[in-house]
């Protein structure tokens, strides 16, 4: 019964945005993973580049939202089947869909963001979210009264350990004997969308004496956010700039550049300079980094700052390399 009402959904949808796009404008589409394109984090980061491409070009755009995974390819063939220009397919649940899709339709292309799939029609873009992660620690680190730091994730796979290493390493690099608590909030992609239990574990790591809290679990960080604020600890968001949510309790928020990904990818899509491949973007590409402006201001100590921004040269300079956990190679505990 969803399945049939988002098809139908779509159908009037698109018959709208038919009526509405010049003949000359490339036909876009933009699918949110099981996040939501609410989620304040990740997917809203995607819906925020698709807007700033609207308004500055006045091309309309698709949205769909999938209520789970098993919809993605059905999605997907629909859209192509509309003669969508570009779709943008959010999040690495839909690599398997969009690589079956793009084989399927390959006068359709495709950019896939945080997954790999392959085709001549299909843009992969990644992040090394280990180096804005390492960020992060560093200010975690130096913040930190208890010299006790906290992990929550969302879904356990290597994407969110990535997140979980990268932090850990910059907050040893600034002292070895930092306590890092790691916990995930669950194994489906139901881990994206449960506040209640981000909330849950922040609270039993603030119990342990954790002062500092890093949220990289979509939705269900909005839960540990929340209640760093109500014990009165730091919390660090995730993806999108999250500083506004709590000022005076959020640190900083490791900000990755979904907005900025989906935004170029419509832009090459209009200017007619698409290309497929795989891209990734890390500190040096402006694809990473850290949040600082008038809601974390205070919080962040001119040498806090100054630390986190040789961090970040040197990482850039190859001074430091973080390690990836996606490579295999072992973490530091």
């Amino acid at each position: 019964m969803k399945l049939k009402h988002l098809c139908l959904t779509m159908t009037a949808v698109s018959s709208l945005f038919a009526a509405n796009v010049r003949a000359a404008d490339p036909k876009l589409a933009v699918i949110y993973d099981a996040g939501g394109k609410f989620d304040k984090s990740f997917n809203q980061s995607a819906s925020e580049g698709a807007e700033r491409f609207k308004k500055e070009t006045k091309i309309a755009y698709l949205e769909v939202q999938v209520a789970s995974d098993t919809q993605t390819e059905q999605v997907l063939r629909n859209l192509a089947r509309k003669n969508v220009d570009l779709i943008a397919a959010i999040g690495f649940a839909q690599s398997q869909a969009v690589q079956n899709i793009a084989k399927e339709f390959p006068k359709t292309k495709f950019v896939l963001i945080d997954g790999v799939a392959a085709g001549d029609n299909v843009s992969s873009v990644l992040f090394k979210e280990q180096e804005g992660s390492y960020l992060v620690g560093v200010a975690a680190a130096m913040a930190s009264k208890s010299k006790k730091i906290g992990f929550v994730g969302g879904m356990d796979i290597p994407l969110i350990r990535t997140f979980s290493c990268g932090y850990t390493q910059g907050a040893k690099a600034v002292d070895a004997k930092v306590d890092v608590t790691s916990n995930m909030v669950g194994t489906t992609t139901s881990a994206w969308n449960d506040p209640a239990k981000g909330g849950e574990l922040a609270r039993a790591q603030f119990e342990r004496g954790v002062d500092v809290v890093f949220a990289a679990a979509g939705g269900s960080g909005m839960g540990t956010l929340q209640t760093a604020k109500e014990k009165g600890k730091l919390a660090i968001g995730v993806d999108s700039n999250q500083n506004y949510l709590y000022p005076g309790t959020m640190l900083t928020s490791m900000v990755k550049r979904v907005d900025q990904a989906i935004y170029d990818s419509f832009m090459q899509i209009k200017n007619g300079n698409w290309k497929a491949g795989v891209i990734n973007k890390g500190l040096k590409e402006g694809g990473v980094d850290w949040a600082l402006d008038k809601d974390n201001r205070s919080l962040i100590t001119p040498e806090i700052e100054k630390r986190v921004n040789a961090a970040k040269q040197d990482i850039i300079n190859g001074k430091v390399k973080v390690i990836d956990f996606r490579e295999g190679s072992k973490c530091p505990v």
